[in-house]
């Protein structure tokens, strides 16, 4: 039963990627905020979205509906742009996405040095693997395959072709490729905004959440610098990516409290577009 319903969720799939195709960028991404928000919440819970942005203290309570409804929105916008992350690519969209802080990013291109770049998922986050490969960063992303195979098949030829060529796995196997990749000489980028079971518990808007430790762990045994980076939706179509100064932690910082500094950068990040963060999943469930 399980693949009949992989199947028809593939074949709707490819039917509205090939309706956004011909319908264009902008109409496709319109669309999607639509799809996103008036059919999102029979697919995610927006119940489940309010109660974990009630979490965080410093959020305006009055407009939690209408984040709930952006968040989904969003989603659906990002859907949409799948589509059009060739495009992306090939440059025929470069002018809906500008660099803040190129200098940064040139100067570890010019240095050749190995950093792990660190973010969450903003919108469109799939933007940022691909801007920093298209700059001449040599790069490994990891990424979690989805649990339809026909349509992660889909997903995987768009993240290899158009995002980053160097993709491995979520899990244990893919963390002991990243780290021989490392190695061998790559940037790593890493959403570190996910639960995950192999983690510590760290400080999250004050509450502990399950947080991965990779970035902190290749700090104390490579001595790495950590490079923050984010994007975010401006005018619906349009994106700007940010992209900090080198964090140079000293290996005498503990991985707990390494940890915990990021998740308060990747709190600032959050906090700065409410809505163009993904609050569907709980960050805090143990």
């Amino acid at each position: 039963m399980k693949e009949v319903v992989y199947l028809i969720e593939y074949i709707l799939i490819k039917i509205l990627f090939f309706v956004f195709s011909v319908i264009g960028y902008k109409n496709s991404s319109n669309f999607g905020f639509l799809i996103g928000k008036y059919l999102g919440p029979f697919f995610k819970s927006k119940k489940e979205i309010i109660n974990n942005l009630k979490q965080v203290n410093n959020i305006d309570m009055h407009n939690l509906n209408k984040f709930s409804l952006n968040v989904l929105g969003n989603y659906g916008r990002i859907f949409a742009e799948y589509v059009f992350l060739k495009d992306f690519r090939n440059d025929k969209l470069s002018s809906y996405i500008s660099i803040n802080g190129k200098e940064n990013l040139d100067e570890i291109i010019r240095k050749n040095k190995k950093v792990v770049f660190i973010s969450g998922h903003f919108n469109n986050f799939e933007l940022m693997a691909m801007q920093l490969e298209k700059a001449g960063v040599n790069l490994t992303a990891i990424y979690r395959p989805l649990n339809n195979k026909y349509l992660n098949n889909t997903m995987e030829h768009i993240r290899k072709n158009y995002i980053c060529k160097k993709q491995v796995k979520k899990g244990k196997s893919g963390s002991r490729e990243l780290i021989k990749n490392f190695k061998d000489g790559s940037s790593i980028a890493l959403m570190i905004d996910q639960r995950v079971r192999e983690g510590i518990e760290s400080p999250f808007f004050e509450k502990l959440a399950p947080t991965t430790t990779i970035p902190a762990q290749l700090v104390k045994k490579y001595g790495c610098e950590i490079v923050p980076i984010y994007i975010e939706r401006k005018e619906k179509y349009f994106f700007e990516m940010s992209i900090s100064k080198s964090l140079d932690f000293s290996k005498n910082e503990s991985i707990t409290d390494i940890t915990s500094k990021l998740n308060k950068i990747l709190e600032k990040m959050i906090l700065k577009n409410i809505d163009q963060w993904i609050w569907t999943h709980n960050r805090w469930k143990k």
